[in-house]
């Protein structure tokens, strides 16, 4: 299988003539490259994905915008929402900060589908920071940051329309509207609409392989900069409703809920936010400035899982004051500053009222030193108060070393803490008839303690030539020890999800090795192989965390034909991605006709997409995903009786649906 997915793709990429065209000018590969980089200069170990980077593949939302990038591991979250996962150094994204313009956003109530909330055309770039993150933006981050910066409305076009429809009846229409005041004061509103109306079920199981689904979302961001007084302020106001409809082909909502007719599940959620940025930059010391964020969110979430109901309202307003200075020169900078946060969660689960009240406040300090010829580091520590998690300090290191040119050698260490929202975040266990016990009732937060976990790293990249062509080799590995872990067992009874306070050891270890090189004019190949080794001490022993493939490898070739006199151009790029065995969760006492097997085979997908540019103003796309068309072999236990023991749809490795085709235009006013 995967032989023949890596012969797809180079037929993907070699389906028009390379080899006769003229070699590129070194300023237009530099170019080429740049919608996925990584920096030498930066200290932190961050990969900068921008806007085109999201035009290769089918990006509909942000969950969706890592298919190309190494960094990330995306899988489906269960086998009925349609929800994909993401996941860093083998953790899944609750151990990640996701940061919207640095403010965090995809937390709490909205850890399960918060990142299908963001559109990928509002997406100006995406940094992804691998490791313990800065203590600027809080204490939470343990594997890393994913840091989403929008488009700015001084910088849009004045139009924007993208339509794109799917062969699984996914239609989507994005409209962006810009108008510059002056040359001070611009604003964007930008319409997002997506729809699934059509039920499929391509694995014949009786369940439906993707929700019905609507969406609406509104975003309204308004941009004030004045150079001459140093003065930028953004104000952003964002509004979204999202309806999902899943389970078996034959519900009928307004006649099955409540009743074991037919099982079915509907998600429902609002979301309100706000948020403003207020920056100064000191006259004539351009080192220098403070700045004031202020964001406040209501999340809405009224949903079933066949018989069982989950609801659970949000209510979040975060603050940050910043202050960057120097310390004699520009090599010894500072930032400083704090932050409060407030979380009121609604919460309930079946009968069960889970309702609390989060408060936090913190001052942080953040020195770094800068030797533009071979060293940086970057020492910070932070001061927080919460009223569940205590006082507590978290420190962070990041440190680069240039051993000799174009080199980088990178060193990390910190320190994370948070309060695990168990049922927001195990929503995709809901998609079974497991019960949910906490075998711990001491602790502040659902009579379980905080998670606490340490993160180590080391990772180093070089840039050479080689057959005089430009390439870059990059390997990291990073620890992540836990000492503490709220820890979800999946391996003490097939009919319950155990969460428990770590006793023992819980660590995940991350490996990978990239090496990317031009292998011809306009034709770049990318390549990744990635190494997970992640224990955790559960209750029946030391065990693999399930659903997690040791091994993966990961290719991706990309050709963009030159751009003519007519501003027309020709963009291809496929991805392959292999993914080996994974331990599934215990179903040993299951009757024979409802277990698994231990562990799942590999397998690998195929992705490819082809754009065709007619002009500045106008392109359409074309695209397939899992083009090789595998699918888990059974993705839903205990279809034929949903309502008894032994239903199970979470038990996800791979694909449901099958092939998957799309076309879409982009259509712009410059």
């Amino acid at each position: 299988m995967f032989l023949k997915n890596l012969l797809l793709l180079w037929l993907c990429v070699f389906s028009v003539n390379l080899f006769g065209q003229d070699t590129l000018k070194n300023v237009q590969i530099e170019a080429s490259r740049k919608s996925l980089k990584k920096s030498l200069h930066l200290t932190q170990n961050t990969t900068v994905m921008s806007s085109k980077e999201l035009l290769k593949a089918a990006c509909c939302n942000l969950a969706e915008s890592f298919e190309t990038n190494p960094a990330i591991d995306v899988n489906f979250a269960d086998a009925l929402t349609g929800t994909k996962q993401i996941k860093m150094l083998g953790l899944t994204s609750p151990y990640l900060l996701i940061t919207q313009e640095n403010i965090p956003s995809v937390r709490g109530a909205s850890q399960a589908y918060g990142l299908s909330f963001v559109p990928g055309t509002w997406v100006e770039s995406i940094q992804v920071t691998k490791g313990a993150g800065s203590v600027v933006n809080g204490y939470e981050s343990i594997s890393g940051q994913i840091n989403t910066e929008l488009i700015k409305p001084l910088k849009d076009i004045p139009l924007l329309i993208n339509v794109y429809g799917s062969s699984d009846a996914r239609f989507e229409l994005n409209t962006h509207f810009n108008h510059q005041f002056s040359e001070k004061w611009a604003s964007s509103l930008y319409v997002h609409g997506n729809m699934r109306q059509v039920k499929k079920d391509m694995n014949d199981d009786g369940f439906l392989d993707n929700p019905l689904s609507k969406q609406v979302n509104l975003i309204n961001r308004w941009q004030y900069a004045n150079a001459q007084t140093g003065w930028v302020a953004f104000i952003t106001g964002q509004y979204m409703r999202d309806n999902k409809l899943a389970g078996q082909v034959n519900f009928d909502r307004t006649k099955d809920v409540g009743s074991t007719r037919s099982w079915g599940s509907e998600i429902n959620t609002e979301r309100i936010d706000l948020a403003t940025k207020v920056g100064y930059v000191f006259k004539d010391m351009p080192f220098q400035s403070i700045g004031f964020q202020n964001a406040f969110s209501h999340h809405n979430q009224r949903s079933y899982f066949g018989l069982n109901n989950y609801n659970i309202r949000q209510r979040s307003y975060y603050s940050n004051l910043i202050f960057n200075s120097i310390i004699n020169n520009t090599k010894h900078k500072f930032a400083t500053g704090l932050n409060l946060t407030a979380d009121v969660y609604d919460e309930f689960w079946q009968t069960t009222d889970w309702s609390r009240t989060d408060n936090s406040a913190g001052v942080f300090f953040e020195y770094t030193y800068d030797n533009a010829d071979n060293l940086s580091f970057v020492l910070g520590g932070r001061f927080d108060y919460h009223n569940r998690l205590g006082a507590f300090v978290t420190p962070r290191l990041h440190v680069k070393y240039i051993p000799w040119e174009k080199a980088a050698l990178r060193l990390s260490a910190g320190r994370g803490k948070r309060a695990a929202n168990i049922f927001a975040e195990n929503q995709n266990l809901m998609a079974s008839n497991r019960t949910f016990s906490i075998a711990n009732d001491h602790g502040k937060i659902y009579g379980l303690d905080p998670e606490i976990a340490w993160n180590y790293g080391v990772s180093f990249s070089q840039s050479f030539f080689l057959w005089g062509k430009s390439a870059d080799v990059n390997f990291d590995f990073y620890r992540t020890d836990f000492v503490n872990q709220a820890v979800v067992d999946l391996y003490q009874n097939p009919q319950q999800v155990l969460i428990y306070n770590l006793s023992g050891a819980s660590y995940a270890n991350s490996f990978q090795l990239d090496f990317n090189l031009e292998l011809k004019k306009h034709l770049d190949l990318r390549t990744a192989y990635k190494y997970y080794d992640i224990q955790t001490d559960y209750l029946s022993g030391k065990q693999a965390r399930p659903l997690q493939a040791k091994h993966r490898f990961f290719v991706n070739l990309a050709y963009a034909t030159q751009m003519n006199n007519k501003g027309r151009q020709w963009k291809f790029d496929a991805t392959l991605n292999w993914l080996g065995p994974q331990r599934l969760p215990y179903t040993g006492s299951n009757p024979p006709s409802e277990q698994l097997p231990v562990q799942a085979n590999g397998f690998s997908t195929l992705n490819a997409q082809i754009t065709r540019v007619f002009s500045s103003a106008f392109e359409v796309y074309v695209g397939g995903e899992n083009m090789a068309n595998y699918q888990q072999e059974r993705a839903v236990l205990g279809a034929q009786n949903p309502f008894g023991n032994y239903f199970d749809a979470s038990m996800i490795y791979a694909p449901v649906f099958g092939q998957m085709y799309y076309a879409g235009l982009r259509y712009k006013i410059k």
